[in-house]
């Protein structure tokens, strides 16, 4: 379910009338060409983040690879459970992110706010690896393509209110436009995250979580941020 940004009630799709109050939803436009993809930037503006709050990232770092770890050990079911909790785990570095570029005091609890938006998050996990992995399998091109695109639904999700599908074509439409430089990122990020997994597996304690607030940065550049992180839960502004 989405939610409208006049009356903040939930509602099915992208309507173009909101049912509740009868103002006009127009489907979100991507961000008008012109901006510059800056890799480097975002990457020293997600560790001057995780510096922040360097303490509760690496704590939720750990309880993330602890549940993983739980969950590799039951089989069929375990996978199952990973795949629906993982979305909305992840998306709590983001949150709290966005609490600090927004100079705020992000609390432990912030990290899963995720969850309420589960169903959307869930949503957006599966969709958005079928079509990944659907596009390796034709010829592995499509596969890239299609990963870099989906780099910031997420954040959409969580920040815009936006439904699962809105959020992967709006996040889609934008990255296309500077695709090289967003691939560049993403192989950036790949390659700090191998390095910390290389590292006895201890430097994904501090490389996921950097990561995750390089997105964040890149998403505020970007979209910039809509929400108010005030409270652990984003309120829309009217």
């Amino acid at each position: 379910m989405a939610q409208c940004p006049h009356c903040r009630e939930e509602v099915a799709g992208i309507p173009e009338i909101c049912p509740s109050c009868g103002k006009k939803w127009s489907t979100p436009e991507p961000v008008v060409p012109g901006y510059q993809v800056q890799p480097g930037k975002y990457l020293r503006e997600g560790w001057e983040l995780f510096k922040q709050n360097s303490g509760g990232f690496i704590g939720f770092a750990l309880l993330l690879i602890i549940i993983h770890v739980v969950l590799n050990y039951l089989p069929v079911i375990g996978g199952l459970v990973s795949l629906a909790i993982s979305a909305p785990l992840y998306a709590g570095f983001y949150v709290v992110s966005a609490k600090l570029m927004q100079r705020r005091t992000p609390v432990f609890q912030d990290f899963f706010t995720g969850f309420q938006f589960f169903l959307s998050l869930l949503l957006l996990s599966v969709i958005s690896t079928i079509l990944i992995v659907l596009g390796f399998i034709l010829l592995i091109l499509p596969g890239i393509f299609l990963m870099v695109c989906y780099l910031f639904p997420a954040m959409l999700i969580i920040d815009r209110r936006l439904d699962f599908w809105p959020a992967m074509e709006l996040s889609r439409r934008t990255v296309q436009s500077q695709w090289f430089g967003f691939f560049v990122f993403v192989l950036l990020l790949i390659l700090i995250n191998l390095g910390g997994a290389l590292a006895l597996g201890i430097g994904l304690l501090v490389s996921l979580p950097v990561s995750a607030c390089a997105v964040a940065a890149a998403y505020a550049d970007i979209f910039g941020l809509q929400s108010d992180y005030a409270g652990s839960v984003p309120q829309l502004k009217a």
